[in-house]
Order: structure tokens, then C-alpha cells, then sequence
């Protein structure tokens, strides 16, 4: 809103130009009184009246218009560690020997029935299991480190429900479904927010921690409360099988495209995935 409302002002004093002295005057104080308004609003709160704007109408399945996604993208692509309050020396990112898995640091910083605000922390070989984004346009900001990232959407013309006829993994129920890879690379920071859609651009994803990293999520609309109706947006979690392990009916893939395609089937929160919260010490966040 600080943007255009400097814009507008910087309209109006070279249309007005030619006005008394004293309107004149009024009109440039109220252009300096803006800008200083949006010079003294921290990225993080710039960050949270933008997602207020971009998801005023949100809920599952409706995506923000092109012009809101790129606006609340360019916010987010200029976030550093210390908007946040972060930087890589901190406990949440140190190496854990004890553990085979390293345990995930969460910072809640804002939630929301229209969108959330929060930072994964994670130390090297951190592991964020694959698991998917019902309904929700999601944007995903790399602040520091390094981290691979997995992420699929389903075929949209392959079977819904599908049972293995072979099954040389002994894949038993539930049963597969066919999706695409849609990324599979390590991202290094400074790198640009990405964006998953609630049908495409990688709504499944798997984050790995090549090196300590930290991660801001902003979710529009955000998962639905654990204890809410079962139809809500509900996280799922999956396990991936190479296409060439599982033959079903009627589905084919040309050969040279089956790497980039896998059979997810769903299961439940892995046992080994132990996330904790930890208080948001960074610049205040004003819900005017």
C-alpha cells in the first residue's frame, strides 16, 4: 500500500504543478511523510501488509492474480537472515551428532484463516519429507545456505487409484498415483522465492539441507487446524517409488521420460521427523 500510495503522490505534484504555493506545499509534505512511512516499515512487516493485500480474498484453490504474485515475490526476493532475526551462527543450525535425523527449528510469525508467515530452520542434512500443498499457493524463500529440493505434481490423465500389478517392491495399500518431477536441483541463497500452485509448479515437495539453511514459507490459505473437518487442507506425506518398479494397466511412460517420474503413495508422518517451535526474536510484526 506504501508503494502506491507513493506513487500516486508523485503523480499528483507534477499534475498540480502549476496550484498555489500553499497546496502545492501540502501536497509534497504529504509525498515526504509517505516515503518516510515506508522508508521506517521493516522488510518483515513490509512483507506481512503485502501477504495482507495479495490473500484479502483467499481460500482453498484460489490463486492470487498474476499481479499480486509478482508483487508479493519481489517483496520477498529482497528478505535477508538479519529482517528476520537470523543468521547462520545461531543454536537452530548447528550440527547434531546424536541424532540420525537432525530435528527442525520452526518460527511461527504470523497465522491467519487467510495466510501464514513462518521460517523453517535447519541444520546440515536436515530433511523435510516430501509432502503436499491442498488447495494452497505457497511461496518459499531460501534466506541462507544451501538446499536441494524435490518437488512433484500429479499426471492429470493418469488413474486417481491405482493398484500395482506388479509389484517387485512389495508395494502394498494404499495405493500409487503417478506424478512428475518438477524440480530436482540445490538452491544456493541469495536465489529468488519459488512458487507452487495448488495443481502445478511442484505442489508435492521435499526440502534436504545441504548445508545449515533457513527457509520462509509464506502458505495462502495455510493447512487447516488438526482437529477440523477431515476434508480440510490437511498435510499429506508420501513415499516416492521409481516408475519402473510399479506396472499398472493402461499407463505408459516414453522411456526416455521415466526419470522424471515417480509413484507416490501416501503414509503417515514419518517417525523420525521431529519439528520443534521456537519463539520469533526478530523485528515486531504490527497487526494494525
Amino acid at each position: 500500500m506504501g508503494i502506491e500510495t507513493t506513487r500516486t503522490d508523485r503523480k499528483g505534484n507534477k499534475e498540480f504543478r502549476e496550484l498555489p504555493k500553499a497546496t502545492d506545499t501540502t501536497s509534497k509534505s504529504k509525498t515526504r511523510k509517505s516515503r518516510r512511512r515506508q522508508k521506517k516499515m521493516s522488510p518483515v512487516q513490509m512483507l506481512f501488509e503485502t501477504c495482507k493485500e495479495v490473500f484479502a480474498n483467499s481460500g482453498t484453490g484460489i490463486v492470487p492474480s498474476t499481479e499480486d504474485i509478482e508483487r508479493l515475490r519481489a517483496v520477498l526476493d529482497k528478505m535477508k537472515p538479519e529482517d528476520v532475526g537470523l543468521s547462520p551462527e545461531m543454536l537452530y543450525f548447528r550440527t547434531q551428532e546424536a541424532r540420525r535425523t537432525p530435528a527442525i527449528t520452526y518460527l511461527h510469525l504470523y497465522e491467519s484463516e487467510k495466510f501464514s508467515m513462518g521460517i523453517f530452520c535447519l541444520p546440515p542434512n536436515g530433511v523435510i519429507p516430501l509432502h503436499n500443498h491442498p488447495g494452497m499457493t505457497v511461496f518459499s524463500k531460501l534466506l541462507f545456505g544451501t538446499m536441494h529440493i524435490k518437488s512433484y505434481d500429479w499426471v492429470v490423465d493418469a488413474p486417481n487409484d491405482t493398484s500395482a500389478n506388479e509389484n517387485p517392491l512389495e508395494i502394498t495399500a494404499p495405493a500409487v498415483r503417478l506424478a512428475k518431477v518438477k524440480v530436482d536441483s540445490d538452491f544456493t541463497a541469495p536465489c529468488n522465492a519459488s512458487i507452487l500452485y495448488p495443481a502445478d509448479g511442484g505442489n508435492m515437495h521435499c526440502f534436504t539441507a545441504v548445508t545449515a539453511c533457513a527457509v520462509l514459507d509464506v502458505l495462502g490459505p495455510p493447512y487447516s487446524p488438526p482437529d477440523s473437518d477431515p476434508d480440510g487442507r490437511h498435510c499429506t506425506y508420501f513415499r516416492e517409488f521409481p516408475f519402473t518398479s510399479v506396472s499398472v494397466d493402461g499407463v505408459s511412460v516414453p522411456e526416455e521420460e521415466r526419470e522424471g517420474h515417480a509413484w507416490l503413495q501416501e503414509l503417515d508422518q514419518p517417525e523420525d521427523l521431529e519439528v520443534v517451535g521456537a519463539l520469533y526474536i526478530g523485528p515486531e510484526i504490527v497487526d494494525k
